[in-house]
């Protein structure tokens, strides 16, 4: 008896598209005001959680607000800047509470409920807000 597989599947990637000349100029020209917000507002909030954290790093990313590695390095959008100051906010709470919890349990949302209550309409809020359209 013969098993086959049938023909091999083509994975398409997505094409990494090069930032423009001007895109690249916003990136650099509020990048340092983005890095001076979030470590701001991480000192804030890490006051009440106490975790400890390495790098912060500011990036132009295409499809994320932050994200936080297994490490404990701390990833931001530049773009947080030009948020309002209660969504900026959450995104910071949110990152950090994934030092403490990697994942999206109940417990992880405990501790963001800690110091944003209102974090499902926060959340909501910031789904509608699209990327490059602030």
């Amino acid at each position: 008896m013969k098993i086959t597989f049938g023909k091999p599947r083509m994975v398409r990637r997505r094409k990494y598209r090069k930032p423009t000349k001007a895109e690249r100029e916003h990136y650099l020209l509020h990048k340092e005001a983005a890095r001076e917000l979030v470590l701001a507002r991480l000192v804030h909030f890490n006051q009440h959680y106490g975790y400890t954290y390495k790098r912060v790093a500011i990036r132009n990313q295409r499809t994320r607000w932050g994200s936080c590695s297994s490490n404990g390095n701390l990833n931001f959008n530049y773009r947080i800047v030009f948020l309002p100051a209660h969504l900026a906010d959450y995104i910071i709470v949110h990152e950090l509470c994934h030092l403490r919890e990697l994942n999206h349990a109940q417990a992880f949302w405990n501790l963001v409920a800690l110091q944003c209550p209102e974090y499902k309409k926060r959340a909501a809020e910031l789904r509608t807000i699209k990327f490059g359209k602030l």
